[in-house]
């Protein structure tokens, strides 16, 4: 850090919350892009709610939290919680209202003209009623629970998201005839589209809720219906765990969970024709305000149509099917540790398989000369080959230790359950360190070679997941370079012992020098810049918020220092403001796969150095979490990413959107651009040719190289 940093006001930063919602509009942007295959238009349909839901569960939720307490403290962008909150309503009203349009006037028209319709039981046929009555019979109406609202039964306690109906009727009690309300509870083990029986090619479905509703008189017999809506209510789940006071973190988790299912009500979502008495009622009981409520014109949970993309039908209306190779450098390698030994191998997902990686852990598990295995698991899945190779170890006598991270957000009842087996089989399980999240990617297998104990390691960007690493673009790499073994090894002692963080050789740690160290390097660039010499700094990262990175990266860019940094998602930063960063450009990648990488490349005077790891540029990463960033040593594969793969993101001109001063985003003008650019399938091109693993000659992608230019004005 300077001596006498420079202070920045609150308009030089963007708000985080409002931030996060424009990359959620790059994500509906795909899903109103008519030049996506339909099918895959759905997919971003889908991931937009979903993405929505998990906002108001963790964002919204604190919001509201922090405004009911009286914060009054603002955040960098000068704005206080009351304001942000009410910033946030405003702008997703307004993805709301495109959302419902999108669903309204593209995809379901167009999903009908592809023979994909959606039908109301009304308009059926004879025989299609026939089959859904008795589909409702034999399938629905066992697990449907009708509930009272009166004095004696209260309101339900309603799930989390979960569908529900709503139902006034009335009935008469002795000569009058009385209006009650009562709730259906849509079983979540119910599909929520009902696939009619076709024999030909088309794919017609009838939402649940609607079944239920036009049969509702059978589950309330003796009663008028007079109208049905359906709703839905989202709940706060962030977990609140005081890990000093809990001495089972296991047992600890387990409890939060079964109190998330009722947390406090954040949202209503309900059909848009419902009555105003009715959906008053609603927010009077789940304490909300109106600020709180959705009107829905459309389905109340779009997430449930992933059930139309799911499957292998319609392989017109998706991308073209992409197989991942095995990287170059593993081809027709049966001993890995061999090739390990012969050079640092780079992996580049979901481009290069990431079987890989499950096959460095299962030739582990099964090789005599491996003495123990360790290993952070953060999100897998459950996988059964990557926990049954941790397993099969265990069986073989090899001493394996797991880190596991219980707190993955949403994938916490996963991690339980897999982590209880892993146990049952032998293998030491930890939860590691109180107060901080294990958020590294590190896998550590100690070997016994002919010339001594030598220790391989996997380190990376992404989960061992093998289900996200089809989806997500992830870096991993593989060595056996003593300097990361025995960082590798530290840390694990770390993790699982008692004992004081070490000093890595290699390793950039935090929450213990990560920060400070990419500080550092900002700081030398502005040095270097203010002297003279090359200076340059490329990012790519999922989000950026810390404030003295952003202002580090501010003085950096009044020095003239060249910034390029690609932000999939959140950004407080204000690029190309003049006299504050005019020499930064941010843009995002929204495209067929996410954008999960985190690469963090200096120029260092014409010495280069670049960065891969786990961490972004958030305090929660800096501060609160576990992260491991390492540099990547060897020239090829520096010079692999910084050609094959951060030149390429940044002539992207298809799915890159560019940040403005002003939090909007805007695409490139194709037409004033050059030649079109799309990063992730030059990707597929590249790994399927294999040319750009086997030679640094790259003849075809020379022209991404002349296409690119740092801080190019492209017109948008």
């Amino acid at each position: 850090m300077p001596s006498n940093p420079t202070a920045f006001a609150s308009a030089s930063f963007l708000n985080r919350e409002l931030s996060w919602l424009e990359f959620n509009q790059r994500v509906l942007n795909e899903a109103q892009n008519p030049k996506n295959p339909l099918l895959e238009r759905v997919k971003f349909f889908c991931i937009t709610s979903s993405n929505l839901d998990e906002f108001f569960e963790v964002r919204v939720a604190g919001l509201k939290q922090q405004v009911e307490s009286g914060v009054i403290a603002t955040s960098a962008d000068g704005l206080a919680p009351v304001e942000t909150f009410q910033a946030v309503v405003r702008r997703i009203r307004q993805m709301a209202d495109d959302q419902s349009a999108c669903w309204r006037e593209q995809l379901l028209p167009e999903l009908e003209k592809n023979g994909i319709r959606f039908l109301e039981p009304e308009k059926l046929d004879s025989a299609d009623l026939l089959w859904l009555e008795q589909f409702y019979r034999d399938e629905v109406r066992p697990v449907l629970t009708p509930l009272a609202i009166d004095p004696a039964h209260p309101f339900p306690q309603l799930l989390n998201k979960s569908l529900n109906i709503i139902v006034q009727l009335q009935m008469r009690s002795g000569v009058e005839m009385l209006r009650h309300l009562a709730v259906v509870q849509v079983p979540r083990v119910l599909p929520r589209l009902i696939k009619l029986p076709r024999f030909g090619g088309e794919r017609d479905y009838v939402f649940l809720g609607r079944v239920i509703g036009r049969l509702l008189e059978d589950i309330f017999p003796g009663t008028k219906i007079l109208g049905y809506w359906h709703f839905r209510v989202t709940r706060n789940s962030e977990l609140y765990i005081d890990e000093e006071e809990m001495a089972n973190l296991l047992k600890a988790v387990e409890n939060e969970l079964h109190n998330r299912r009722r947390g406090d009500a954040v949202r209503l979502e309900i059909d848009q024709d419902c009555p105003s008495d009715i959906y008053t009622a609603l927010l009077r009981t789940l304490r909300l305000t109106e600020d709180d409520l959705y009107l829905v014109d459309g389905p109340v949970n779009p997430t449930r149509l992933m059930a139309i993309y799911e499957g292998d039908h319609s392989p017109e209306l998706r991308d073209p099917p992409f197989a991942a190779p095995v990287a170059a450098a593993l081809a027709g390698e049966t001993d890995i540790f061999a090739a390990i030994r012969e050079r640092d191998i780079l992996l580049h997902h979901p481009y290069e398989n990431f079987g890989s990686v499950v096959d460095f852990l299962e030739q582990s598990a099964r090789d005599p000369k491996v003495l123990a295995i360790k290993q952070t698991l953060y999100r897998t899945g459950g996988d059964t080959r990557i926990i049954g190779a941790l397993m099969e170890a265990v069986n073989n006598g090899k001493q394996v230790t797991v880190v596991v991270e219980l707190r993955a957000r949403f994938d916490e009842a996963n991690n339980i359950q897999w982590a209880r087996q892993l146990e049952e089989a032998g293998v030491h399980v930890v939860y590691g360190l109180v107060g901080y999240k294990i958020h590294a990617k590190m896998c550590l297998v100690v070997r016994a070679d002919e010339g001594g104990i030598r220790h391989y390691v996997h380190v990376g960007t992404g989960n061992y997941n093998p289900t996200t690493s089809k989806i997500y673009t992830d870096l991993g790499l593989l060595t056996c370079h003593r300097e990361f073994g025995e960082d590798a090894t530290n840390l694990f002692n770390l993790l699982t012992g008692i004992c004081q963080f070490q000093e890595t050789k290699k390793f950039l740690v935090a929450p213990f020098q990560l920060h400070s160290k990419m500080l550092a390097f900002i700081e030398r660039e502005t040095k270097n810049a203010r002297e003279g010499q090359p200076a340059r700094i490329i990012a790519k990262m999922n989000a950026l918020v810390d404030r003295e990175i952003i202002e580090a990266l501010y003085r950096a860019s009044q020095a003239g220092v060249k910034i390029d940094l690609i932000v999939r998602g959140i950004c407080c930063l204000r690029p190309q403001k003049p006299g504050l960063s005019e020499n930064i450009t941010v843009r995002s990648i929204v495209g067929r796969f996410l954008e999960h990488s985190r690469i963090f490349y200096f120029e260092n005077a014409g010495q280069p150095e670049i960065f891969i790891g786990s961490a972004d540029w958030l305090p929660r990463n800096f501060f609160r979490r576990i992260e491991v960033v390492f540099p990547v040593e060897d020239a090829n594969l520096r010079e692999r990413i910084k050609t094959d793969l951060l030149d390429v993101c940044l002539a992207d001109n298809t799915n890159a959107s560019f940040l403005q001063a002003d939090g909007s985003y805007l695409r490139p003008d194709l037409e004033s651009a050059g030649p079109r650019h799309q990063s992730q399938e030059e990707f597929m091109e590249m790994a399927l040719e294999g040319e750009s693993r086997q030679s640094l000659q790259k003849p075809k992608y020379q022209k991404v190289k002349a296409a690119y230019k740092p801080n190019k004005k492209l017109k948008v």
